[in-house]
C-alpha cells in the first residue's frame, strides 16, 4: 500500500487525499542499512569473526538450501547451506576438508572457493 521499496521503512505515511496511504522518506530513516543486517545476521546467520565466517541461520522447514557468494578482499567465497530440518550447523566442509571448529576460514588469496554447512542431521 506505501508503494515504496519493500525493504526500507517509510519515515512517513501521508494523509493528503491525492496521496492518501503512500510512504515517503524512505531512504532517510537508516532502515535499509537495519533490514539488511537483520536479514544476513539473523535470518541467513552469516556472522564475522576477525578472519573467518560463522553461519547459524534461523531457517524456516521450507528453505532447503541458499547460497551465499561472499567477498573478502578480492577473493570469492562460495557458501552453500543446506537444510535437512535442523536448527543447528552439524558439519562445515571447506575447500573439501571438514572443518572441526564450524567456521570458515576467509582466505583472500584470489581464489576461489568452496564452502558446505550442514544444519541438522
Amino acid at each position: 500500500m506505501y508503494k515504496v521499496e519493500p525493504y526500507v521503512i517509510a519515515a512517513d505515511v501521508y494523509a493528503n487525499p491525492q496521496h492518501l496511504g503512500r510512504g515517503g522518506w524512505t531512504w532517510y530513516t537508516g532502515s535499509a542499512g537495519w533490514m539488511y543486517r537483520l536479514i544476513i545476521e539473523s535470518l541467513l546467520g552469516l556472522r564475522l569473526e576477525v578472519d573467518h565466517l560463522r553461519v547459524q541461520p534461523l531457517l524456516p522447514m521450507q528453505w532447503k538450501s541458499f547460497k551465499i557468494h561472499y567477498r573478502y578482499r578480492e577473493t570469492f567465497h562460495h557458501i552453500l547451506i543446506r537444510n535437512n530440518s535442523g536448527a543447528a550447523v552439524t558439519r562445515v566442509i571447506f575447500d573439501g576438508v571438514e572443518r572441526p571448529d564450524g567456521t570458515i576460514p576467509l582466505i583472500g588469496d584470489r581464489h576461489e572457493h568452496q564452502a558446505e554447512v550442514f544444519l541438522g542431521s
